[in-house]
């Protein structure tokens, strides 16, 4: 039997063993009666015994130890409140929300494999919920670069380095100096946002932490010492602080931004951007938004994308910086394109490599976790009956396991000698059945375990992906279904998994939505366009919400328009169910899986600068690189509008191309902004 094998046997049979005891136990009782231990020295024994008691803890097993004040040795305890899975009230409609979550997420998300095991566990004894459960109404794309061999290889490495506490050195690309140089941080915990991957961690050589995109590391990582452990969680480390910032707040304050908001956007702001400053209504329903800044730049791409509701007051830089942004945007955008904007020679194509099989979640659960899953999901195949049968195809597909990979897993379980000599199962393949005997510790096994860190961290990111969907086809709050899988989790922190940011009202309008998409009701909606017309009541026949990225849009037919649209979910105000059914039509676009969120009204071709040309690669992949490091890329575009602010977003380092035509529109726009939200008296007056 292989090295991991006899590991996982020991484990398992000092779990069994302490759990069937039911009293304190020395390190000498489980030498004697645990299989595994008694052919070792006393020396071998103790460097066993205590790896693989801290390798439980790790994997969430909370065996406790204390002194005996007569002996003066160790006594150890495993209690079953600190093994068994405790009672988890998830109504049908919230298992099936995750059980939706899980399907969503399918080949897309790096702790699929995880995520799956975690629902196993707490739909033990109910109708399997990894089953896939397609929904025409609802899909799911996170576009970027998060799933290529390379990430899903770094990702994996970088999920050992955090559950083990080790420090990894590897070259990273910053892109704000265009240069490569190697790291050495001690990793504390992943996160996915806007199609990326992060690693938040204490870089080392700047002794300070640090955010880094997965995506933009080269080349290898590796331990950077062989400790079992390099470093610890620092006391009362935050990974929301670093994930839950707005993008001008990304790096050292540099100050304090003042901006005024008009009434028809102050609830947007109030909703999605408040807990990044202070948002104060006004008598005429506008608003003050406070927030500090990291960069000034970042800050007027998004004062422009706000397109024309957001102006800003203070610092005077500030309003200099968002004029001068506007003024290059219109220059460069009035009569033909500059030569400096014409295409040049491309860089040659680099042959493609050979594509390797691509693994849905690189990141594995631990096979203890497997083990334990499958235990508990064998006896339940005897129900109260002492014996019992389970399908084989059904267990390879719930556990995602080859044939031969099967065979291992039960015959290792049938190896395992629980409570010192008193079995729990023994499983036998018949043809394609597994015939089940329930042992004399059978029934008490029976239960499932509790999640561990990495199941619980997988559910967590799931929600974090997923959650306000999720929460919405449960008919809850986010924050409620979290709560009650956190209960599952124990004393285990995960100090590592940042919280979701729940979004309430956003549930709310998606709860609306998707109960009228399934009844297909008639829906009214208040919604803030990006066409200059503020807010406005549309009458929709609501047909798909679609997830691209971490935003959400409906696809629907709008009557008030007589026409398909797209709205973003998060720019819906209110929505209002009517009483009114409306009959599915046919041959609509909106319903199409490769329709982009925001329409195809045209195409048109936009050249980046040097400055961000690298960047913009990272989130249009479809760019092609110049010789002069520029790039070209072509842009599909639903309003002209939305596309001028896009580009005008870039503050002058994109130029529109072709058509020659849309070139005017640009310049018009950005002198349209600018005698909007350029008002330097303000700028001054705030001096």
């Amino acid at each position: 039997m292989s090295h991991d094998g006899d590991k996982l046997i020991r484990q398992l049979s000092l779990v069994a063993y302490l759990m069937a005891e039911r009293r304190p136990v020395t390190a000498r009782d489980a030498k004697s009666a645990v299989e595994g231990y008694s052919e070792m020295s006393d020396d071998a024994f103790a460097r066993r015994f205590y790896a693989d008691r801290a390798e439980l803890l790790a994997l969430g097993v909370g065996i406790t130890s204390q002194r005996d004040e007569f002996t003066g040795e160790e006594l150890y305890t495993l209690g079953r409140e600190d093994y068994f899975l405790p009672a988890l009230h998830l109504d049908d409609a919230e298992l099936a929300a995750l059980q939706t979550c899980l399907y969503l997420l399918e080949g897309q998300f790096a702790y699929s494999e995880p995520l799956r095991l975690a629902l196993q566990n707490l739909a033990l004894g109910r109708p399997n919920p990894t089953a896939p459960v397609p929904d025409a109404a609802l899909t799911l794309n996170l576009t970027g670069g998060g799933y290529s061999p390379e990430i899903a290889q770094r990702l994996a490495k970088l999920e050992t380095a955090i559950s083990k506490q080790r420090t990894l050195v590897f070259p990273y690309f910053t892109m704000g100096r265009g240069e490569e140089s190697v790291r050495t941080i001690d990793p504390y915990c992943l996160y996915f946002q806007g199609s990326q991957w992060y690693v938040v961690g204490r870089d080392r050589d700047r002794e300070a932490i640090r955010v880094f995109r997965v995506s933009r590391i080269r080349g290898d990582l590796r331990f950077a010492t062989r400790r079992e452990r390099d470093f610890r969680y620092p006391e009362g480390f935050d990974p929301a602080h670093y994930r839950d910032r707005a993008t001008w707040q990304l790096g050292e304050p540099q100050g304090e931004a003042v901006l005024t908001v008009t009434p028809t956007a102050a609830w947007l702001v109030e909703r999605q951007w408040a807990a990044h400053g202070t948002v104060e209504t006004l008598d005429d329903r506008s608003a003050r938004f406070t927030t500090p800044y990291a960069s000034l730049e970042l800050l007027v791409t998004w004062i422009i994308g706000m397109d024309g509701q957001v102006a800003p007051i203070s610092p005077p830089e500030l309003v200099d910086e968002l004029a001068t942004a506007l003024e290059r945007g219109r220059e460069a955008h009035e009569g033909s394109a500059p030569a400096i904007a014409a295409p040049i020679e491309l860089v040659p194509e680099i042959e493609p490599v050979a594509a390797t099989p691509r693994r849905s979640s690189p990141v594995a659960p631990e096979r203890f976790a497997v083990l334990q899953a499958m235990l508990a999901d064998l006896l339940e195949g005897c129900g109260d009956a002492p014996t019992g049968e389970v399908s084989t195809k059904v267990l390879m597909d719930r556990y995602q396991l080859t044939e031969e990979s099967l065979i291992e897993q039960v015959n290792l379980l049938n190896l395992v000698n629980f409570g010192g000599g008193c079995y729990a199962v023994y499983a036998e393949f018949e043809g394609d059945k597994i015939r089940v005997e329930k042992e004399l510790y059978g029934e008490e096994f029976r239960r499932p375990a509790r999640l561990s860190p990495l199941e619980a961290k997988a559910i967590l990111m799931a929600l974090d992906l997923v959650g306000p969907q999720v929460a919405a086809g449960a008919g809850t709050t986010l924050g409620h279904v979290r709560a009650k899988v956190e209960a599952a989790f124990g004393r285990f922190a995960l100090r590592e998994t940042p919280t979701p940011v729940s979004q309430v009202d956003d549930e709310g309008i998606l709860s609306v939505l998707n109960d009228s998409i399934r009844n297909r009701r008639l829906v009214e909606i208040n919604y803030l366009s990006r066409t200059g017309d503020g807010v406005r009541a549309r009458t929709i026949e609501p047909y798909l919400l679609r997830g691209v990225g971490s935003d959400w849009y409906l696809e629907s037919y709008d009557i008030t328009s007589d026409g398909e649209r797209t709205f973003r979910v998060d720019r819906i105000r209110s929505a209002t169910a009517l009483g009114t059914t409306f009959a599915r039509r046919l041959g609509l676009s909106v319903i199409e899986s490769d329709r982009s969120p925001r329409g195809r009204s045209g195409t048109v071709s936009v050249w980046f600068s040097p400055e961000i040309a690298p960047r913009e690669a990272e989130n249009l992949p479809t760019s092609s690189p110049l010789r002069d490091g520029s790039a070209l890329t072509t842009i599909s575009y639903g309003s002209e509008r939305w596309l001028a602010t896009e580009i005008l977003k870039h503050r002058g380092a994109a130029v529109l191309i072709e058509p020659e035509a849309l070139r005017a529109m640009v310049a018009r726009r950005a002198a349209e902004l600018a005698g909007t939200l350029v008002r330097r008296d303000l700028g001054s007056a705030a001096r």
